[in-house]
């Protein structure tokens, strides 16, 4: 589904990515791993079009989007979470997630007037997916952190992407809450036939949902392949496992 080729670029002189390479793979789970540095929200920012690659190819569905503004890419049904919650606060939940909906359905522009009769259903599928229904009239600065971050999953589904990006999605989140969005993933892919592209720090919830892992390296792939084949690559090891003991 998904396809980095060789992926480069620069800041200033500072390489943050070099010949990145990635393979995602429609219905499953793949990590993208490394330590802080290694590129990872950078790689996530060229997949999404916040950044233009400055050589290389990212294909979605074999089609080039390398470069694209986010928009464009996001209606090609590639969506995103981000490390910092991104969310409306001074909007509820339902609202926060009908605008998702709306901007789907390209009415966006309509949300205070008659649109807050619109794709209601619509809404509340995704509020039900996510155990989010019975929060649907609380103001988003009331939720738990928590509940703020599975919200800002749903305001991605809203859009009814193919692929979901998630970066760091438990990052500040209990045991329990980690409990509460791996539950959340796993159903997303094996009920809804979601693919998912993911970075985290939690070395236990990758090798608990991901299928795939992908190593970044000071901006380099140095591994790729099944989790328990990339924890053997000494390499990895090396250079990240290892790490952490």
């Amino acid at each position: 589904m998904l396809q980095v080729k060789q992926v480069a670029k620069a800041f200033s002189g500072f390489q943050a990515i070099a010949r990145a390479n990635l393979t995602v793979t429609k219905g499953q789970v793949t990590a993208v791993i490394g330590p802080n540095g290694a590129g990872k929200s950078t790689l996530f920012n060229l997949i999404t079009g916040h950044l233009r690659p400055d050589k290389g190819q990212i294909l979605f569905k074999g089609e080039e989007i390398g470069g694209l503004p986010p928009h464009a890419i996001c209606r090609k049904g590639v969506a995103r979470s981000f490390q910092l919650i991104n969310i409306f606060p001074q909007l509820n939940t339902f609202e926060n997630v009908q605008v998702a909906v709306l901007a789907r359905y390209r009415q966006s522009n309509k949300l205070f007037t008659p649109a807050r009769k619109l794709v209601v259903e619509e809404t509340n599928e995704v509020l039900n997916k996510l155990d989010l229904y019975p929060y649907r009239e609380r103001l988003c600065n009331a939720l738990s952190y928590g509940d703020q971050k599975v919200l800002e999953l749903a305001i991605a589904l809203g859009n009814q992407p193919e692929i979901l990006l998630l970066d760091e999605p438990t990052a500040g989140m209990s045991p329990e809450e980690t409990r509460t969005i791996v539950k959340l993933i796993k159903n997303l892919v094996q009920n809804e036939g979601l693919t998912i592209l993911l970075t985290e720090h939690d070395m236990d919830l990758v090798f608990d949902v991901a299928e795939r892992l992908m190593v970044l390296h000071q901006g380099q792939t140095i591994a790729e392949g099944p989790p328990d084949e990339v924890r053997r690559d000494k390499a990895v090891q090396n250079a990240y496992l290892g790490e952490t003991g």
